[in-house]
């Protein structure tokens, strides 16, 4: 069987486009409805119930457009709604699939317990611990130390991802990370990877980068598959972007992360 109907995908902004980008690669058959809640980002300063509640919106929202899968793009509400949610089709986070991948890197460069598997996100998902329960649940003798870095996300949205700004914000946030020798750092947000280039300027090649967005395509295309939800590509496949608040950034931005798709772009109100 085949089912031609988009796989949903939400974040609060920009970066969820990121995850957008690596299931568009991955899964070139399949038509890609994002919506980015930008009118109410960022999300990683909100308290859980109040990203409980936008999640379930938004899931709603999704529903609606006759989704047949979701992937929450967003690591804050991954970590404080993705288990309040009960949907009748499946659904993916994004905290799990980097926590693997952190977990490997950390073992291939030695898994040295002096040296810590370290966790860039925003301030509720650092208060959720949620990286540091998934990575110990795959290595339970891992050492995690997390930090917040609640500016990178309007860094991003404002387009200084190469700005000296940008760095000097950076080098202020790795500093502690460094200081311990961290083997493998997990970008635990999505709007994170679009600062690659500064990251990984400042910690060098010894230090392994992780992006959840590639391990979290890998995922969903093994999860459509045993659901028998994969699309045949008989017909194409069509992206559609979605937001609460148009901005001329947010199209630059997308323009940027995804040059070779053909996407729409609605205002829309959840």
């Amino acid at each position: 069987m085949s089912d031609p109907r988009p796989i949903g995908v939400f974040d609060s902004g920009v970066g969820g486009l990121t995850v957008a980008s690596a299931l568009m690669r991955a899964l070139s058959s399949e038509s890609i409805l994002y919506l980015g809640d930008t009118a109410r980002l960022p999300y990683g300063t909100k308290s859980p119930h109040t990203v409980q509640r936008y999640t379930q919106r938004n899931l709603d929202f999704l529903l609606d457009r006759d989704v047949k899968a979701v992937v929450v793009a967003c690591n804050t509400a991954s970590a404080l709604a993705l288990g309040t949610a009960e949907l009748a089709i499946p659904i993916w986070g994004v905290i799990e699939p980097g926590a693997r991948v952190a977990v490997a890197e950390h073992r291939r460069r030695g898994r040295d317990p002096r040296r810590p598997i370290g966790v860039l996100a925003t301030e509720s998902t650092v208060r959720s611990d949620a990286y540091a329960h998934a990575i110990r649940r795959l290595d339970p003798e891992a050492t995690v130390r997390s930090v917040a870095c609640p500016l990178f996300v309007p860094l991003v949205e404002e387009g200084w991802t190469h700005d000296e700004v940008t760095r000097r914000v950076a080098e202020r946030y790795l500093r502690p990370l460094l200081e311990e020798h961290a083997d493998t750092l997990v970008l635990g947000c999505t709007h994170y990877p679009a600062l690659r280039d500064v990251l990984e300027e400042l910690v060098g090649p010894e230090v392994a980068l992780v992006d959840s967005a590639e391990s979290v395509a890998d995922v969903v295309r093994t999860g459509l598959a045993e659901a028998d939800l994969l699309s045949d590509g008989d017909t194409p496949p069509s992206h559609h972007l979605c937001v609460t608040d148009v901005e001329a950034r947010f199209e630059r931005i997308a323009a940027q992360l995804l040059p070779s798709s053909k996407a729409t772009l609605e205002l829309v109100e959840v």
